[in-house]
Order: structure tokens, then C-alpha cells, then sequence
């Protein structure tokens, strides 16, 4: 047995923050921003709000149009690098909140790589038979480790959450194959270096901001494209088919001069690729569940269809993933 989607949802806070309120913030345009990233605006949760609380209003999408019930939910997997807390879980509130009582929860942190991790651990999972049926999500708020005062990094990241019902089914359906990589030698491109315990958290940690995400632009860029590029043909290669057979490519929505560097190396058409980069900003783990349902709304993909998604995070961590919707 595999495993496919039968349920998707989003969700993503009301408030906004455009590229003039950062202008009012730190040096920069509207015009600098939008040209070097494709950003022109993202959601920003309100103070207090937990990232379980948007992975709430995710999964009740998800589940809804799936048509099954918390309680049919035998697994649970939250990627997110913004907890509610250290301990417990994200995945544990969330089950709480949902009502899953009969499902086992767990977090996993790959950063913007970590709803793939995700998926093909509860694909894996279900694919051994401990469950049917996973609620798989990623949600973040990275607004909490974000310096405002930081030029590069605070145009980037926006909040958000997005989920997807995975159920089993024949082998051949679905969730063709997944493939992940990291290379932890590179993690000094994209971290958060405090509140963790080479850096416990403390007064010092906040006046310096260690706690929010630093990354090297340039460095991360090369990357993204090639890591993007190789574990994409890697699953179009694991599974006998080429470019030309891709009804979308997914990609996590990090960066427009990415994306595009991506697509054109592998040869994928602008009209088959799926961006909504422009108004959600890099939401991380919700990146690309958040465009996978949007793409599904939108009309973009339909079942039968062949998508390719990708992604890449801090970690150094990236992945792709081949479905048969």
C-alpha cells in the first residue's frame, strides 16, 4: 500500500505587512524588494496567536475536504521551527485542539524543507502499516525570529500554515516516491543562533538578536538552485518519466530569482509552475502546502495530474516529492 492527498487546506492571518510599512522600518523600497525577491507583501500573526493555532484553522480545511473526521486521524506530523514551545509538541496541542484523541503526534524540524520531511514520513508510516490516515501540516510563525531591524532577512518571511489528509492506497497512486537530503557542514548559511542550549535564552540573547534567523543571501541562492535542481530530476528519474510529463512543479516559495533559476534549469515552462511567492512571502514549512492548495483552488492541477514538489532549508536540508493527484 501507499499513500495519496485526499484533503487540503490553509491558512494564513489577516494582517498584513506590505513592502511600504517595511520601508517606515528599515532602508529599503518597494522597488528593491520586489526586484531581488518577487515579494510584495506577507501575513503577519497577531501577538499572543500560537503556531498551533494557525495549524489549526489548516487542518479543520483539510479535514473537512477530505470529508474525514479527527477521530479517523491515526498520525499527526507538524514541520514547523516555530513551536509553540519547546515541550510538548506543536503536534500534541494541535491534537488536543482538534480532537484526534486515537492519533500519535509528533514535530519534525527541517526548516523550509519540513513539510517533505513530513510527507514522507507519514507516507512511509502508513506504508508499514501504523495508520490509514495522517494529518500532515506545516506551520509557522516567522514572525517571532525575525529581526526587523535587519534589512535582508525582514523582507523575507511572512506566518502561516498549510495542511494536507493523507490516506492509503494502492501502491502505483499518490505519493510516488520522496527523496530528502542535508548536509549539516552547511549550517552556518541559514540559522537562529539563540534560545537553544549552546545559547540558552536570556536578556543578551534578545538585545543582540539571537534569536532571529541570520542567513548568507548569496551563498544560499547557489544552493537552493542546485540542490532544488538534482533532487528534482531524482525523482523524475526514480519514476521513468521526464520533464515533458509534469503537469506543475511546486517549488517552496523562497525567492523568485530561485524559483525561476529552478524551473529554467529544469527546463520546466513559466506556465507550469506555481507561485504565490508575491503575497505570502517564505513562510517555511507552510510554503509549499500553503501553494499546493492554492494551485488545487486555483484550478492549476486536476486529478490524474503529475506534481513535482521541491524544497530547501536550513540544515542545509531539501527534498522533492513526485504525486499522482
Amino acid at each position: 500500500m501507499g499513500s495519496k492527498i485526499i484533503g487540503l487546506g490553509m491558512y494564513v492571518p489577516p494582517k498584513t505587512m506590505t513592502n511600504e510599512d517595511l520601508e517606515k522600518m528599515v532602508e529599503t523600497s518597494d522597488s528593491w524588494i520586489v526586484e531581488r525577491t518577487g515579494i510584495k507583501l506577507r501575513r503577519i500573526a497577531e501577538r499572543g496567536s500560537a503556531t498551533s493555532d494557525l495549524c489549526l484553522e489548516a487542518s479543520r480545511l483539510a479535514l473537512a475536504d477530505a470529508g474525514v473526521s479527527p477521530s479517523e486521524i491515526d498520525i499527526i506530523i507538524v514541520a514547523t521551527c516555530t513551536p509553540d514551545m519547546p515541550l510538548p509538541s506543536t503536534a500534541c496541542f494541535l491534537q488536543k485542539k482538534i480532537g484526534a484523541g486515537r492519533a500519535f503526534a509528533l514535530d519534525l524540524n527541517a526548516a523550509c524543507a519540513g513539510f517533505l520531511y513530513a510527507l514522507s514520513t507519514a507516507d512511509a508510516m502508513i506504508r508499514i502499516g501504523r495508520g490509514k490516515k495522517a494529518l500532515v501540516v506545516g506551520g509557522e510563525i516567522l514572525s517571532s525570529v525575525t529581526d526587523f531591524t535587519d534589512r535582508n532577512t525582514c523582507i523575507l518571511f511572512g506566518d502561516g500554515a498549510g495542511a494536507v489528509v493523507l490516506s492509503e492506497c494502492p501502491d502505483g497512486e499518490g505519493v510516488l516516491s520522496c527523496h530528502l537530503y542535508s548536509d549539516g557542514n552547511l549550517w552556518e548559511l541559514i540559522y537562529a543562533p539563540g534560545c537553544g542550549t549552546v545559547n540558552p535564552c536570556g536578556p543578551e540573547i534578545v538585545e543582540k538578536r539571537m534569536h532571529a534567523i541570520r542567513l548568507a543571501g548569496n551563498e544560499v541562492f547557489k544552493q537552493a538552485v542546485t540542490k532544488m535542481t538534482e533532487v528534482s530530476l531524482e525523482a523524475l528519474q526514480r519514476n521513468g518519466v521526464s520533464v515533458a510529463d509534469i503537469n506543475l512543479l511546486v517549488p517552496h516559495q523562497a525567492n523568485m530569482r530561485i524559483i525561476s533559476a529552478v524551473g529554467k534549469r529544469l527546463g520546466v515552462p513559466d506556465e507550469k509552475v506555481f507561485v504565490n511567492l508575491e503575497r505570502f512571502g517564505n513562510t517555511s514549512a507552510a510554503s509549499v502546502p500553503i501553494a499546493l492548495t492554492e494551485a488545487r483552488e486555483r484550478g492549476r492541477m486536476a486529478k490524474g495530474d503529475l506534481v513535482l514538489l521541491t524544497a530547501f532549508g536550513a540544515g542545509l536540508t531539501w527534498g522533492s516529492a513526485l504525486l499522482r493527484m
